[in-house]
């Protein structure tokens, strides 16, 4: 076996030698190396179309890979300093749910926050384990829930010393971090494990000035979204485990649910991007710094917004800031941050990555340039000057507590009855309701409808957010559940 250096692409460079090969194909994919299909062929290119096989001996196989592909993990566990790092080709989304699905089955506790993504709640329901919420506190201003403070969570173990993991987002979709050491401690000295959501902090593995990675901080588990600031191809990610966690039984969990077809195409850009951030990672993340905090100056000289940054940290619910997350504050400019997110799209045709009721996210990385920072800039203060209002009347409130009458999973299986939106107040959701992005529920399988929820919900679609989850695809009616007797509280 040769040699493995970071400067290896093993998955790429199997690839390539395939190619050189000229191998007949009569396995599948059935568009043979794009013969046929041409319109495929001149849409991604022929190189792209073939590349796109199917597992062989020379190329591995991804349920149990003993050559390129495990090369190809075991240099991206030395590059994120992990144990060991799994490829993943179903999204984060996949990474997560193995992460959760690894550690509890049905019944068991995991203490976290209310404002998960999606991908934490719907492994809930897969595998039956039971949310124990620390209920983040919220910036009043800035109408977004911050992090698990230590206080919060030393009370969550105190009252749930049964539980098997606690996990933390790493950082927030707006940047913010919690004191992950300082959880990860009190998760171990209480027999628990520490996961990390790291969806949004792929970059933190390669600065020296950025908040302390899921792997740096003692973690058990991490999901990292290699597409997202990493440079990979959409849908492909990583899973990063510790030490403590047993590899065979990950890669166990990880095959009931991912692909027995992964994708090569997305196999070999997790390959070649972990190379690219392994050699020259610190290099570009701290070009990716500089430019977000002159865009960051920039956006706060105009007037109006709040491009916020470090000078949130207090210690603890804000223990660090992610500064390559360009998270700017709308409502002083009279403008929802959804409204300010259509009018850059529509008026500017510059595409952000998301808006909720009071905020915008511009997400930079490895491939932004100057020139398209000032372009957002301009188009910010345009949007000021020609559609903004006064503040009144702008809901800042993003964070609602929830009330939890029964677990996701007993929810969502459970027998159930549509009923109109404002009809289902005090009764209990079977399903998820969620503006997306960011992908955090507003409500959550076998969580209790308020009044409180219901106007959120109201205003959100007025505003233009885009809401996903119910099957009801104008969100004007709700699945609840249909009886609730011999559940505490549960009366209907």
């Amino acid at each position: 076996m040769t040699a493995l250096t970071q400067e290896r692409a093993p998955i790429y460079e199997a690839l390539e030698n395939l190619k050189r090969m000229r191998i007949v194909p009569f396995d599948v994919p059935g568009h043979k190396r794009g013969r046929g299909n041409p319109e495929l062929v001149e849409l991604l290119g022929e190189k792209c179309v073939g590349m796109d096989v199917n597992s062989m001996k020379p190329l591995d196989n991804l349920c149990h890979p003993i050559s390129v592909i495990r090369e190809a993990e075991e240099l991206a566990a030395e590059a994120f300093g992990a144990a060991h790092a799994f490829l993943m080709v179903g999204g984060t989304t996949s990474a997560v749910q193995s992460m959760i699905l690894s550690v509890a089955k049905r019944g068991d506790k995991i203490i976290l926050p209310r404002n998960v993504h999606r991908s934490v709640m719907g492994a809930m329901v897969l595998c039956g384990a039971v949310p124990v919420y620390v209920n983040p506190e919220c910036d009043d201003r800035l109408g977004i829930p911050l992090g698990m403070s230590v206080s919060a969570v030393t009370r969550a173990i105190k009252a749930h010393p049964d539980a098997k993991a606690i996990l933390v987002n790493n950082p927030t979709y707006y940047g913010i971090c919690s004191d992950l050491k300082a959880i990860v401690r009190l998760a171990h000295g209480h027999g628990m494990l520490c996961l990390a959501d790291e969806a949004h902090g792929t970059h933190f593995y390669f600065s020296d000035n950025l908040p302390v990675s899921a792997m740096a901080a003692g973690c058990d588990m991490t999901a990292v979204s290699m597409h997202k600031s990493g440079g990979s191809l959409t849908q492909s990610s990583l899973l990063l485990t510790g030490p403590a966690m047993q590899e065979g039984h990950v890669r166990q969990i990880i095959n009931l649910t991912q692909t027995t077809s992964g994708s090569y195409l997305l196999l070999s850009s997790l390959d070649i991007s972990r190379r690219n951030l392994a050699l020259r990672g610190k290099e570009s993340f701290a070009k990716v710094t500089a430019l977000a905090e002159y865009a960051r100056e920039e956006i706060n000289a105009i007037g109006g917004y709040y491009a916020y940054s470090r000078e949130l940290i207090n210690g603890d619910s804000i223990f660090d800031f992610d500064v390559t997350k360009l998270s700017v504050n709308t409502l002083d400019i009279g403008l929802a941050g959804i409204e300010v997110y259509d009018l850059l799209r529509d008026e500017y045709d510059i595409q952000i990555e998301f808006g909720d009721l009071g905020n915008i996210l511009a997400y930079l990385s490895i491939g932004d340039r100057l020139r398209e920072v000032e372009r957002l800039v301009s188009a910010l203060s345009e949007v000021r000057r020609r559609f903004g209002k006064t503040r009144f009347g702008l809901m800042k409130q993003e964070y609602i507590d929830p009330a939890v009458a029964v677990s996701p999973q007993e929810a969502f299986y459970a027998e159930k009855e549509s009923l109109p939106l404002r009809q289902t107040a005090g009764r209990v959701c079977s399903e998820f309701v969620m503006c997306y992005p960011p992908g955090i529920p507003i409500l959550a399988p076998g969580e209790r409808i308020t009044g409180e929820i219901l106007d959120y919900i109201e205003y959100a679609k007025a505003k233009g957010c885009s809401m996903t989850g119910p099957e009801a695809p104008d969100i004007d009616r709700l699945n609840v559940l249909k009886d609730l007797r011999g559940i505490p509280g549960g009366a209907q």
